[in-house]
């Protein structure tokens, strides 16, 4: 079985959604990023940790270090559902591929649709197909 749906499936099962996962180059160290509606806390952090380690060592999966923890309030959007579960909220987006001459974006995400996300910028609105973001994440306010 792939590591990442090793993973997706234990914390899943626990209830809780997989935000991001990420491995240092030798795949010693890896970092398992989650969330819930309610929020993370670091007894939410242990039980994924405790679980993922006991299902590693049964499907003897080698690594020298697990990190678990929630993805921040600068939080990755990866999947699609992440576009429109954060409607409303300030975003960055960074592209593939320039569009008029553009890579980086930020404004206020409106939501996915027909595989096009939609933000509203101080220009006005931009469109992007989903599949030519490279990066987006939550910008926080304070």
């Amino acid at each position: 079985m792939e590591l990442l749906n090793l993973i997706e499936q234990t914390v899943q099962g626990l209830d809780y959604e997989l935000v991001d996962f990420e491995t240092s180059p030798r795949g010693r160290l890896m970092r398992v990023f989650i969330d819930s509606p309610n929020g993370i806390t670091v007894d939410d952090c242990a039980t994924v940790s405790n679980q993922l380690t006991r299902i590693f060592e049964v499907e003897n999966i080698d690594y020298d270090r697990l990190e678990v923890s929630s993805p921040g309030l600068d939080r990755p959007l990866k999947k699609a559902a992440d576009f429109e579960r954060f409607a409303g909220q300030d975003v960055q987006l960074r592209l593939r591929m320039p569009i008029a001459n553009q890579r980086n974006f930020a404004g206020v995400l409106q939501g996915l649709k027909d595989g096009v996300v939609t933000l509203e910028t101080e220009k006005g609105p931009v469109e992007v197909p989903f599949e030519e973001i490279e990066k987006a994440r939550l910008v926080p306010k304070f």
